[in-house]
């Protein structure tokens, strides 16, 4: 069975490496036969390149990487393959498969929404107003794309309503709160759409603490069991991309 290398963002806060490494045993708790490693873009160790000049000199002839990335952006556009390059020309009998992102799958829609409920919010509470927030981006279609997890999460509840914000861009925490009130929200509840805490998610927070200081913050998507389905979904597409090219070769 190819190993599995997880490849996370990476942080100088150290919150953020102990929730990936929690995620990431969660995994392989789900999965004790497979051989999941793990891996960091940036700011933490142990490097992409650390982790794959190990599996080739292991003797592993093929392995999935999985993005544990919610976007598409330039790090996994860009970033990541140039990575996976360089390795296939230093190792060029290791068969490596970029998999796709997590992405908005619905299965993490449904993480937040589960998030949101262990924070103690009834989901069928309309005085409640969800302030869902995420990275944001200098690319509007990815910002489109994030915007529409809004009325996913807000279906099958009564809420007052979910509006999206961005902790880099606009629209912001006060202008989501704001619309959520004028929507009749009497309780505000932050919803993060980060797989873990850092320094974008405290950003998030003192922006809510001077606007609603008695808002519900509900915890980041983490080791979640619908997250670890995710990441093994994309984890077999790799093992069939895998088997489709040699098949071709």
């Amino acid at each position: 069975m190819p190993p599995m290398i997880v490849v996370a963002h990476g942080s100088r806060d150290p919150r953020s490496a102990r929730a990936v490494a929690a995620a990431v045993a969660a995994i392989r708790g789900a999965r004790p036969d497979l051989d999941v490693r793990l891996c960091f873009l940036d700011l933490s160790a142990p490097s992409v390149d650390q982790v794959v000049d190990a599996v080739a000199a292991e003797g592993h002839s093929s392995a999935v990487v999985v993005p544990l990335l919610l976007g598409s952006a330039f790090h996994a556009r860009v970033d990541l393959p140039g990575l996976l390059a360089a390795a296939r020309r230093r190792h060029p009998g290791l068969d490596l498969v970029q998999a796709d992102v997590l992405g908005d799958d619905d299965r993490l829609v449904s993480a937040v929404r589960d998030r949101v409920r262990d924070a103690g919010v009834a989901l069928d509470d309309p005085r409640v107003g969800v302030v869902l927030a995420a990275v944001g981006s200098s690319r509007p279609d990815a910002n489109e794309r994030t915007a529409a997890i809004g009325p996913r999460l807000h279906a099958g509840t009564a809420w007052a309503g979910v509006e999206v914000c961005f902790a880099t861009t606009d629209p912001t925490v006060a202008q989501a709160i704001s619309r959520l009130r004028e929507r009749g929200a009497r309780s505000i509840v932050v919803a993060p759409w980060f797989l873990a805490p850092g320094l974008l998610t405290d950003r998030v927070d003192r922006a809510v603490e001077a606007l609603a200081a008695d808002a519900e913050r509900a915890d980041v998507i983490g080791d979640h069991p619908l997250l670890v389905e995710v990441v093994l979904d994309r984890y077999r597409a790799g093992l069939r991309t895998l088997a489709a090219d040699r098949a071709a070769a």
